[in-house]
Protein backbone atom coordinates (compact mmCIF):
# COMPACT_ATOMS: atom_id res chain seq x y z
CA UNK A 1 0.00 0.00 0.00
CA UNK A 2 3.03 2.18 0.88
CA UNK A 3 3.76 2.19 -2.50
CA UNK A 4 0.56 3.21 -3.99
CA UNK A 5 0.18 6.10 -1.48
CA UNK A 6 3.56 7.48 -2.68
CA UNK A 7 2.87 7.23 -6.42
CA UNK A 8 -0.21 8.56 -5.78
CA UNK A 9 1.18 11.75 -3.92
CA UNK A 10 3.71 12.39 -6.91
CA UNK A 11 0.97 12.11 -9.16
CA UNK A 12 -1.14 15.05 -7.17
CA UNK A 13 1.99 17.27 -6.76
CA UNK A 14 2.30 17.18 -10.65
CA UNK A 15 -1.64 17.30 -11.28
CA UNK A 16 -1.77 20.03 -8.90
CA UNK A 17 1.16 21.65 -10.96
CA UNK A 18 -1.36 21.95 -13.93
CA UNK A 19 0.08 18.77 -15.48
CA UNK A 20 -2.06 16.05 -17.07
CA UNK A 21 -0.72 12.88 -15.03
CA UNK A 22 -1.21 9.32 -16.38
CA UNK A 23 -0.21 6.47 -14.18
CA UNK A 24 -0.44 3.03 -14.38
CA UNK A 25 0.80 0.16 -11.70
CA UNK A 26 -0.62 -2.92 -10.28
CA UNK A 27 -3.12 -1.99 -7.15
CA UNK A 28 -5.13 -5.37 -6.49
CA UNK A 29 -6.92 -3.87 -3.66
CA UNK A 30 -9.38 -1.78 -3.96
CA UNK A 31 -8.86 -0.26 -0.56
CA UNK A 32 -5.58 0.83 -2.46
CA UNK A 33 -6.77 2.19 -5.32
CA UNK A 34 -9.41 4.20 -3.31
CA UNK A 35 -6.97 5.96 -1.00
CA UNK A 36 -5.03 7.00 -4.38
CA UNK A 37 -8.69 8.72 -5.27
CA UNK A 38 -9.22 10.21 -2.26
CA UNK A 39 -5.71 12.10 -2.50
CA UNK A 40 -6.71 13.49 -5.85
CA UNK A 41 -9.20 16.87 -6.31
CA UNK A 42 -12.79 15.58 -7.20
CA UNK A 43 -12.85 14.93 -11.20
CA UNK A 44 -8.81 14.30 -11.30
CA UNK A 45 -8.75 10.43 -10.43
CA UNK A 46 -10.17 8.68 -13.39
CA UNK A 47 -9.52 4.47 -12.71
CA UNK A 48 -9.51 2.50 -16.02
CA UNK A 49 -9.87 -0.62 -15.70
CA UNK A 50 -7.95 -3.04 -18.40
CA UNK A 51 -9.54 -6.18 -17.85
CA UNK A 52 -7.57 -9.41 -19.16
CA UNK A 53 -8.10 -12.31 -18.05
CA UNK A 54 -5.48 -14.74 -16.61
CA UNK A 55 -5.22 -17.24 -18.96
CA UNK A 56 -5.21 -14.50 -21.33
CA UNK A 57 -2.25 -12.95 -19.98
CA UNK A 58 -0.41 -16.15 -19.44
CA UNK A 59 -0.75 -16.40 -23.00
CA UNK A 60 0.55 -12.80 -23.90
CA UNK A 61 3.52 -13.23 -21.38
CA UNK A 62 6.68 -13.08 -23.18
CA UNK A 63 8.66 -13.79 -19.74
CA UNK A 64 6.47 -16.69 -18.90
CA UNK A 65 5.89 -15.41 -15.70
CA UNK A 66 1.94 -16.47 -15.45
CA UNK A 67 3.13 -20.19 -16.25
CA UNK A 68 6.13 -19.79 -13.36
CA UNK A 69 3.13 -18.87 -11.32
CA UNK A 70 0.36 -21.33 -11.63
CA UNK A 71 3.24 -23.99 -11.49
CA UNK A 72 3.87 -22.54 -7.83
CA UNK A 73 7.17 -21.41 -8.70
CA UNK A 74 6.71 -17.51 -7.72
CA UNK A 75 4.59 -17.21 -4.58
CA UNK A 76 1.90 -14.17 -3.75
CA UNK A 77 1.78 -13.29 -7.77
CA UNK A 78 -1.29 -11.07 -8.52
CA UNK A 79 -4.38 -12.96 -9.82
CA UNK A 80 -2.31 -16.26 -9.04
CA UNK A 81 -1.54 -16.77 -5.66
CA UNK A 82 -2.30 -13.21 -4.31
CA UNK A 83 -5.79 -11.93 -4.54
CA UNK A 84 -7.08 -9.36 -7.56
CA UNK A 85 -10.09 -7.17 -6.34
CA UNK A 86 -11.82 -6.11 -9.99
CA UNK A 87 -12.48 -2.76 -9.43
CA UNK A 88 -16.16 -1.44 -8.70
CA UNK A 89 -17.16 1.21 -10.38
CA UNK A 90 -13.94 1.97 -12.71
CA UNK A 91 -14.98 5.53 -15.03
CA UNK A 92 -14.31 2.99 -17.76
CA UNK A 93 -13.76 -0.58 -18.43
CA UNK A 94 -11.35 -1.80 -21.12
CA UNK A 95 -11.51 -5.66 -22.09
CA UNK A 96 -8.96 -6.64 -24.25
CA UNK A 97 -9.53 -10.15 -25.14
CA UNK A 98 -10.74 -9.73 -29.19
CA UNK A 99 -9.28 -6.33 -29.37
CA UNK A 100 -6.32 -4.46 -30.89
CA UNK A 101 -4.05 -2.69 -28.80
CA UNK A 102 -4.25 0.27 -30.88
CA UNK A 103 -8.01 0.29 -31.18
CA UNK A 104 -8.10 0.45 -26.90
CA UNK A 105 -5.52 3.37 -27.11
CA UNK A 106 -7.84 4.93 -29.30
CA UNK A 107 -10.82 3.87 -26.93
CA UNK A 108 -9.12 5.26 -24.02
CA UNK A 109 -8.00 8.61 -25.97
CA UNK A 110 -11.75 9.39 -26.81
CA UNK A 111 -12.62 8.73 -23.30
CA UNK A 112 -10.59 10.95 -22.06
CA UNK A 113 -11.34 13.57 -24.74
CA UNK A 114 -14.83 13.51 -23.93
CA UNK A 115 -13.37 14.15 -20.07
CA UNK A 116 -11.21 17.16 -20.96
CA UNK A 117 -14.43 18.81 -22.92
CA UNK A 118 -16.73 18.25 -20.01
CA UNK A 119 -14.44 20.39 -17.48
Amino acid sequence: MENIRRVAEVAKLMADAGLIVLVSFISPFRDERRMARELMDDGEFIEIFVDTPIEECARRDPKGLYEKALAGKIANFTGVSSPYETPENPELHIRTVGHEPTDLALAIEEFLDRRMEGK
